[in-house]
């Protein structure tokens, strides 16, 4: 069965996701979407996919398309995926789902009246150092979590203006946020502090906050503090995740996983490449109508998505707020 692929935006992700797909059987990267023809034209000759748009709307009117990956930033969300539920076509967006809540509700909203095949690019899920977290913390008991994405401010325009990405928790922390509903379940509640300490100091149009700290209660009772800050040299970076409990402590970050007892230490080495291993799940639940192995759906990533966003309005109130 010949999968005929479209892709909406031609940046970095775009290029990730296109080398994974080109490489499978059975799949065409048709059609590709830019800001402007002459985007979408050079990525398509990197990839030889057969046509080029600068209008999603004129792609979809002419090809036929089994799936559409969305690889976009956080501003751009909304009219694509609509214009996707309205003519049926399954599609893989990257997170975040947006800058806020009150557009991917919208989105969640019609697909629950129009049930679609989707992914979210939460690809930690996919790795095998997090589903043995997830299992070896369903049989021990928790006290607590801290996490923390320490690194520097990425150099595109749109990152650092609050509008168009969010912010650092909602575009970026979000992957720890998922990492921990997925291994230990849902939060209730979110209490956070941000600040603009260095970097409006350094570029023009700076209004993102550069650190911050947010502690979530779970409904298991488990407390987790998560912080992030985006004031590091480039280069330089801390992504990870410690829990705290009566067996000793878990230790994650992208490359391993280290369990630490009272008197040993093993570690676990990543040996998956959780970006394929997602675009398989994807691609799986195409052909086969079989969703089992996708491990983030819409409905789920939206979960995420309420938790991030009541952190910026917790940062913004000063004071805790409820999820949902």
């Amino acid at each position: 069965m010949m999968l005929h692929i479209g892709i909406i935006g031609t940046g970095g992700f775009s290029k990730m996701h296109a080398k994974i797909l080109s490489e499978m059987e059975d799949m065409q990267i048709q059609a590709v979407c830019g800001t402007s023809k002459a985007k979408a034209e050079e990525f398509a000759s990197g990839f030889s996919i057969p046509s080029s748009y600068e209008s999603v709307s004129e792609m979809l009117d002419a090809e036929h398309l089994d799936a559409v990956y969305i690889l976009v930033p956080p501003m751009s969300h909304g009219e694509f995926e609509m214009q996707l539920i309205e003519r049926g076509i399954p599609f893989f967006v990257e997170k975040p789902l947006g800058v806020n809540t009150e557009q991917p509700y919208q989105i969640l909203t019609e697909l629950r009246k129009k049930p679609l095949i989707t992914s979210v690019g939460y690809h930690f899920r996919y790795t095998d150092t997090v589903s043995k977290m997830k299992q070896l913390l369903g049989q021990q008991n928790v006290g607590m979590i801290t996490g923390n994405w320490m690194g520097d401010m990425p150099q595109v325009a749109w990152w650092r203006d609050q509008e168009r990405s969010g912010g650092q928790f909602i575009e970026q922390s979000t992957h720890l946020v998922d990492i921990l509903r997925y291994c230990v379940g849902e939060i209730d509640e979110v209490y956070a502090l941000y600040g603009n300490q260095v970097m409006h100091k350094q570029f023009d149009g700076v209004t993102a906050a550069d650190v911050g700290t947010v502690t979530l209660k779970f409904s298991s009772g488990v407390i987790a503090n998560i912080s992030n800050t985006c004031v590091l040299p480039n280069g330089l970076g801390k992504v990870g995740i410690t829990c705290y409990t009566q067996e000793g402590m878990l230790e994650w970050d992208t490359e391993r996983l280290k369990l630490i007892e009272a008197h040993a230490t093993s570690e676990i080495k990543r040996l998956v490449n959780p970006y394929l291993v997602e675009n398989e799940a994807f691609i799986h639940a195409l052909k086969t109508g079989d969703t089992g192995r996708i491990l983030s759906d819409y409905e789920d990533a939206f979960k995420t998505q309420q938790v991030t966003v009541a952190a910026l309005k917790s940062a913004k109130l000063g004071m805790p707020v409820q999820i949902g």
